[in-house]
């Protein structure tokens, strides 16, 4: 027979179904054996090169180890990613990825929260889980669905966006044309506040990129480079600069030690980001276009440069006039 019941109540499919290919495999049930043998019989005839794959028994790290080699390395900051996939991996116990279910990853996430981890890092570390599979799923590596499809991230409370005031600018500028041993760091500061570029991408700036004008920022986190005008003393200085001292040092940590010395205070995480911040808020406030801001900051979405916008001269003054005291 093709199907037999072992000792132990399972039920044990051997079938040939054409000369020289032979399939083994043991099921729970006698309904999922038999459903198996005609399986092989129905598909060896229809095509005779057909084999069952194996059960996939890799575990959650290896799927992003897979992730990391077939697509996480073309992203930016990939080495970073695969770090944080991989403690993502430990921390939810290293399962067999195919029997990973939402719950199990909604209890671990639960206990990470109640132990102090920020919620918008757990959002982020959701984000990229589901990245994995979603892509290995498109690439055809593994066949079985998203297992994080119907998690939803945490919702958050939103917080302002914090951003220098004029005197807070001069006092930060000052501060850092004091740092004698890091004499670039503030011309980085003032390309930031001129452009909204985050820190790294005008870190990175080249005479190259410094031209008619303008500054063009290439190694930016959409992969896209954008250009943007500058003054031409702005522009004089980076010459001069780069004439002199050539590229600019890594300096985005020295900025933080800085900024500590003087008297504004930054809610956790910001730093250097505030600069961007800044440019932006400060864009609005004079009565920007929120559509060329979002080209001015390379969002892909403008659901992202709608943050500013609550700070437009004019963003929601209806509210003083069509509100149901006005009248009074």
């Amino acid at each position: 027979m093709a199907i037999d019941q072992l000792p132990d109540g399972r039920w044990k499919v051997d079938v040939e179904p054409v000369k020289g290919k032979r399939f083994r495999k043991t099921f729970k049930t006698k309904g999922e054996a038999q459903r198996f043998e005609a399986t092989c019989r129905t598909k060896c005839i229809e095509t005779p090169s057909w084999s069952p794959k194996p059960k996939d028994k890799r575990r959650l790290s290896e799927l992003c180890d897979r992730y990391h080699d077939l697509h996480g390395h073309t992203l930016a900051d990939a080495a970073r990613l695969k770090q944080i996939l991989a403690k993502l991996a430990k921390d939810l116990g290293d399962p067999v990825a195919v029997t990973f279910t939402g719950n199990a990853y909604c209890e671990t996430r639960r206990i990470q929260l109640d132990s102090g981890v920020k919620g918008k890092t757990l959002n982020n570390r959701l984000g990229y889980l589901k990245a994995v599979f979603n892509e290995l799923h498109r690439l055809g590596e593994i066949d079985y669905p998203n297992p994080l499809i119907n998690v939803r991230p945490l919702r958050l409370q939103e917080r302002p966006l914090s951003f220098l005031s004029v005197p807070q600018i001069n006092e930060v500028l000052a501060a850092l044309d004091a740092r004698d041993t890091t004499p670039g760091i503030g011309l980085v500061a003032r390309v930031c506040l001129a452009t909204g570029a985050r820190w790294g991408e005008a870190q990175a700036l080249t005479p190259e990129r410094v031209k008619n004008g303008a500054v063009t920022f290439a190694n930016t986190k959409s992969r896209r480079t954008r250009t943007i005008p500058i003054s031409e003393a702005l522009e004089k200085q980076l010459q001069t600069y780069f004439k002199q001292n050539g590229l600019f040092s890594n300096c985005m940590v020295t900025f933080s030690r800085v900024l500590e010395t003087t008297s504004i205070k930054l809610p956790e995480g910001q730093a250097t980001h505030v600069l961007r911040h800044t440019f932006a808020s400060h864009f609005v406030m004079r009565g920007g276009n929120i559509l060329t801001l979002q080209k001015i900051l390379g969002h892909s979405s403008l659901t992202m440069t709608m943050r500013y916008a609550h700070l437009s001269p004019d963003h929601l003054q209806d509210a003083l006039s069509l509100n149901p005291l006005a009248d009074k």
